[in-house]
């Protein structure tokens, strides 16, 4: 069986957390700040877990994650 090449751009975006679950960054924070909160600023500047019903597909595009 040969080698599973890694999906470069899925690499740039998903790291695995020491437990094992998937990290990610929050969508809709690179421009257009002017008309969002502080409040919602803030949040989207924290990681978020990849959520389990897309952990299938990401997998596949990592395959030694």
């Amino acid at each position: 069986m040969p080698k599973l090449k890694t999906k470069r751009a899925a690499a740039k975006r998903f790291k695995a957390t020491g437990t094992g679950k998937i990290k990610r960054r929050k969508a809709y924070a690179s421009h257009i700040l002017t008309k969002k909160s502080s409040k919602r600023k803030r949040s989207l500047r924290k990681g978020a877990i990849l959520d389990g019903t897309n952990r299938k597909q990401v997998s596949r595009l990592l395959p030694y994650l």
